[in-house]
């Protein structure tokens, strides 16, 4: 029996693919820094709990499948804030803001059809596409060039007749890129020209740092019928187990269509749902803390990250990401090493090789993504294992070399 040409084409996450070496690393006696999963160590605000304990429901029962009313409205409020108005149904409630890009993914792609994507670009976008059938078309940016991309001539190189959307972060991950307001209105025009949607991945919005305000494609108003907005619990309010996303979209035959594959999974978490809405209401002030926190991480990884030789890399500023061009040939293969055969103390670390988050062949492989989501303390020591970890690495290839042209 065959399995699809599809599922065949999708690759392992290289985020969870070293689960096995890292097992491995903490049974030989290593503690690990674990640089390489965005999973926030900051607490879930106590209210999402509290709204679930308080729900006094009897039965756990089938929701709405655009998603229950309550936490609708929440999300409606929410935006209001950033001068966006969405009406009830141009919100829908999905499992994650996974599953928000595989909707919207598969309600505009056909076999062969193509969306553009900034990269490096969050891996998973990957598998989305090439499930629905469509081909991801890179748009590559450079370390050297801070990872920007609202380049008119670059996108005018790529699209074609089959090309149906842009897909981007904003926050990026994993580059921590912010599109100004200016960028933003060039691609909207590059958009509408082509005719083309804009899937706006928006969930890390609250984390832009250096006192700069955040904007959103769904404040601009000429581009409204074409903007999907994707959202999530997980990031923002540091609830990732939740599995709560949001799509929203202006564009009403979209989401009509969104609504049936809804309907075919029945609902999102009922109890979710309820902790979710309360997360929501939560006051702007919120943000304002945990903000801060992740702007001093930041600085603390980049001010370490300074003191190794050659590393290439800019100050991100927003998301909690970071990409770093190291001084070594393969990346992949020097954190194998680095889990297998080093150590400082005890101690190692583990971040993910960035040569998956990109499509075009061979790029990355020299890269690394680091997440921030440590405290300060311990982001400084897993930077530093990084940088004892290339000095011992250079001398085992150094020795390596000796004893080839000795032998």
């Amino acid at each position: 029996m065959r399995l699809s040409k599809k599922i065949r084409g999708i690759k392992p996450s290289p985020i969870r693919k070293f689960f096995k070496y890292t097992e491995a690393a903490k049974r030989a006696g290593k503690k690990l820094y674990f640089l390489n999963i965005g999973q926030p160590d900051v607490k879930t605000p106590a209210v999402f709990m509290e709204a679930i304990r308080n729900d006094l429901r009897e039965i756990v029962e089938y929701g709405p499948s655009a998603g229950s009313p309550e936490l609708i409205e929440a999300v409606r409020d929410y935006y209001r804030r950033y001068g966006m108005d969405f009406s009830q149904d141009e919100v829908l409630i999905t499992c994650g803001g996974s599953e928000a890009l595989r909707f919207v993914i598969d309600c505009i792609c056909d076999d062969g059809d193509e969306i553009i994507v900034p990269e490096p670009f969050y891996t998973n976008y990957g598998a989305f596409v090439r499930a629905s059938g469509g081909v991801i078309v890179p748009l590559t940016t450079r370390a050297e060039e801070g990872y920007r991309y609202a380049d008119r001539d670059a996108l005018e190189r790529l699209v074609t007749p089959r090309t149906k959307a842009l897909l981007l972060t904003n926050p990026g991950n994993p580059t921590g890129v912010v599109l100004t307001r200016d960028e933003m209105e060039r691609i909207g025009a590059f958009a509408r020209e082509n005719d083309l949607f804009i899937i706006s991945d928006e969930v890390y919005r609250e984390f832009v740092y250096d006192n700069k305000a955040m904007s959103g494609f769904g404040q601009i108003a000429d581009i409204a019928d074409r903007t999907v907005i994707i959202d999530s619990v997980s990031k923002r309010f540091s609830a990732c187990g939740a599995r709560i996303g949001v799509a929203l979209s202006k564009n009403k035959d979209l989401m009509e269509n969104l609504l049936k594959l809804a309907q075919s999974r029945l609902c999102a978490p009922t109890l979710d749902q309820v902790g979710a809405a309360a997360l929501y209401r939560l006051p702007p002030d919120y943000f304002d803390a945990v903000r801060a926190e992740f702007e001093r991480r930041r600085n603390a990884v980049c001010e370490e990250l300074s003191k190794i030789d050659g590393a290439v890399f800019t100050k991100p500023p927003g998301a909690f990401y970071i990409m770093v061009k190291l001084p070594v040939d393969d990346a992949e293969e020097f954190l194998l090493w680095l889990l297998e055969n080093f150590d400082d103390e005890g101690e190692s670390v583990m971040f993910t090789p960035a040569e998956d988050f990109y499509a075009t062949e061979g790029l990355g492989r020299s890269e690394i993504r680091i997440a921030y989501v440590l405290n300060e303390r311990d982001l400084r020591r897993a930077t530093e294992l990084i940088r004892l970890a290339l000095s011992a690495w250079r001398g085992t290839l150094a020795d390596a070399s000796r004893r080839v042209g000795t032998g």
